[in-house]
């Protein structure tokens, strides 16, 4: 059986491992011009398609038959050829928002007011599936009778839904609108899901607004694809399996922790240990710089070292999948943990202050280290997700970073 995804340009895509995960049948990425889509759709050999954008309204003519949901929202990204050669067309997005919002938010939205950003093809099926499920659904554009400058008339919003791409990789930081001003949310959602987390569902968390991102959208919708290609019913709980193991795929591993803790060793080891890309962020930065640390900090003070530091941490909390050991100081600096948290699962290496190293650390060179961990001590703590000690055996060390991973 031969699947896949259609669209103008893919990419990377995930729905091939998903897919795969879901059934193991083929599954392909297919680039297409527009001029190319007619053809390939109607006399493909393929059995089942999903469709991106920006062809999910284009492929809706070629249909002989629509579900419920494809018709009353006038988008397609399923398609199905049968046994007599018919194009089935079903919108499995629905479904998969669906899901997506009763992660946060399964009680009752009748009467709730819901503020949809954006009005693409995402935005119109998160609209239906809201109004569905009775929700108040004030759509937010650039123009219009709602937009991003009288957002002060929709202060009572519960839920606030980002369909746009503002955020989203390598965009990484920036969002749409200040949640600040809504003090009646409940819930926030955002279908991007790279970065795990933008600065829109960062915000959500640090307000202590339930949140989530679009990985389990985008599952969801495969697994419901899944069915319809296969003709028979997967189980919900395939969802949650696949999403949590590319939820775990995807994060990074940020290493922190007092200078001389053992970071950069126990970094190496794990990203060996694990097959994944290492980066260290002191090396980093001195590439970019050309130029050791000691001299950074002899000609621009440690003000212009942390300011190159949060620079390489930017460039670095935007990858996917990799290792990172930070340095020392990094949670010195407020704005450097969205940076490290957007991808990341951040754990602290422990080592006790009689054990730090020393060398090639300018700050620890000349300082009391017990009163440098006072001061960080609660950053620390701030910042990790996790501590690990480290002051035995590493091979325990690494072994307890595991432990707490699983």
């Amino acid at each position: 059986m031969q699947c896949g995804l259609l669209g103008e340009k893919l990419g990377h895509s995930y729905s091939p491992q998903i897919h795969g995960e879901l059934a193991g049948y083929e599954y392909r990425l297919y680039e297409r011009a527009p001029d190319e889509v007619e053809e390939f759709v109607r006399r493909g050999s393929w059995h089942g398609m999903n469709v991106t954008i920006p062809y999910k309204k284009t492929v809706v003519p070629f249909c002989d038959e629509l579900s419920e949901t494809a018709a009353a929202i006038g988008s397609v990204n399923t398609l199905l050829r049968r046994e007599d050669n018919t194009l089935f067309g079903d919108n499995t997005d629905a479904f998969g928002f669906e899901t997506l919002l009763c992660s946060v938010m399964s009680e009752s939205l009748t009467g709730k007011k819901a503020l949809v950003l954006g009005t693409g093809g995402a935005s119109v099926t998160v609209c239906a599936v809201l109004k569905k499920r009775g929700a108040n659904v004030v759509p937010i554009s650039r123009s219009g009778e709602n937009h991003y400058g009288n957002l002060n008339l929709h202060a009572d919003a519960a839920l606030l839904v980002n369909t746009t791409p503002v955020g989203m990789y390598p965009k990484n930081g920036e969002r749409p609108v200040d949640l600040t001003a809504f003090p009646s949310l409940e819930a926030v959602l955002d279908v991007v899901y790279n970065p795990a987390r933008t600065a829109l569902l960062l915000q959500a968390e640090a307000l202590g607004i339930a949140n989530a991102g679009g990985l389990l959208m985008l599952v969801a919708q495969a697994k419901r694809s899944a069915e319809i290609f296969l003709g028979k019913t997967l189980p919900d709980s395939e969802i949650s399996r696949i999403t949590s193991l590319l939820r775990n795929q995807m994060q990074n591993m940020i290493l922190i922790g007092m200078p001389g803790a053992g970071k950069s060793l126990v970094g190496k080891a794990l990203a060996e240990q694990l097959g994944r890309p290492y980066y260290e962020a002191d090396e980093e930065l001195e590439k970019a710089a050309g130029m050791p640390i000691p001299a950074i900090f002899e000609r621009e003070g440690e003000a212009g070292f942390r300011a190159r530091e949060t620079k390489t941490l930017a460039a670095l909390g935007k990858l996917s999948g990799v290792v990172i050991s930070t340095g020392g100081g990094c949670v010195t600096r407020e704005e450097n943990y969205p940076l490290l948290h957007q991808n990341g699962v951040i754990i602290r290496i422990h080592r006790d202050t009689d054990k730090l190293a020393r060398d090639g650390r300018p700050l620890s060179l000349h300082a009391d280290l017990n009163k440098m961990f006072a001061v960080r001590d609660p950053l620390y703590t701030r910042f990790a997700d996790y501590t690990v000690d480290n002051n035995g055996i590493l091979i325990y060390t690494l072994q307890a970073i595991k432990e707490v991973l699983t």
